[in-house]
């Protein structure tokens, strides 16, 4: 068994760019095809003209109205996909009593979309009886917290999607459609923009690296290993699966 994704269409939400764009691209260079779904136009259709084999839609999937026309074009157009990694995110430390209700709603609201999605995606995969897999991206943040970056909001929404996960694993095993999840430490993507002058990303991020016991942050490409992994038949046996993608971060910290 190898990693060939001939004949199979990737659904990536959130794969304009970061993660979930390394992983399209990683899918489709081994032989399969992706749908993009991204907020930004112009990432997305950048994506699109790079990958190739790969189809865009564009949306803010906080807004219901959007998502209900994500879900009618993947219900009708993508009916066809056998693979699906939710990836989409929003990420900006705040304290607890900081938050207000738009802070809250903006992980919830995608939370909420993440699973419209899914449900469609997973509801044509088991009309068509051809089985498939779904990989969620979670985060270490839902299983620990740290002080320098309080995320109560986001962690809350994080562990949502891991209990998903093994929820989906154990009701979608009949159909052969396998679910599972990884749960990422501090990895270099364009998510930290949101509340990191961008010119100065690298350098915050790299001041993490003593953080994970391997000394270094993750890249997308670290990711991407896994979650490709987990699409392909070799890891045929592996559902309900939540997998520490994190530099050891989870076994300890050097700081």
């Amino acid at each position: 068994m190898n990693q060939d994704f001939t004949g199979q269409k990737l659904i990536v939400v959130g794969g304009s760019s970061g993660m979930g764009r390394q992983i399209a691209a990683d899918v489709v260079a081994r032989g399969g095809s992706a749908v993009v779904i991204g907020s930004r136009p112009e990432r997305v259709e950048k994506t699109v003209a790079e990958l190739g084999q790969a189809w865009g839609i564009t949306a803010d999937l906080r807004d219901p109205a959007q998502t209900a026309r994500v879900r009618e074009d993947l219900a009708g157009r993508h009916a066809d996909a056998t693979l699906l990694v939710n990836a989409a995110g929003v990420f900006k430390p705040l304290p607890f009593l900081d938050h207000t209700e738009a802070d809250y709603d903006s992980y919830l609201d995608l939370n909420k979309a993440t699973f419209l999605i899914t449900q469609t995606v997973a509801r044509s995969m088991v009309n068509h009886g051809r089985g498939g897999v779904i990989v969620n991206i979670g985060s270490m943040w839902a299983k620990q917290a740290i002080a320098a970056t309080p995320s109560s909001a986001y962690s809350m929404a994080k562990a949502g999607l891991h209990a998903m996960t093994q929820h989906l694993a154990l009701e979608l095993a009949a159909h052969r459609i396998r679910v599972n999840a990884v749960s990422p430490a501090v990895v270099a993507t364009p998510i930290y923009e949101g509340f990191i002058p961008p010119a100065e990303v690298d350098t915050v991020l790299a001041g993490f690296g003593p953080f994970h016991p391997l000394n270094r942050i993750g890249t997308t490409e670290d990711i991407s290993a896994a979650v490709t992994f987990l699409l392909s038949e070799q890891a045929g046996w592996v559902t309900g699966a939540i997998w520490d993608v994190d530099g050891g971060v989870m076994a300890g910290r050097n700081q």
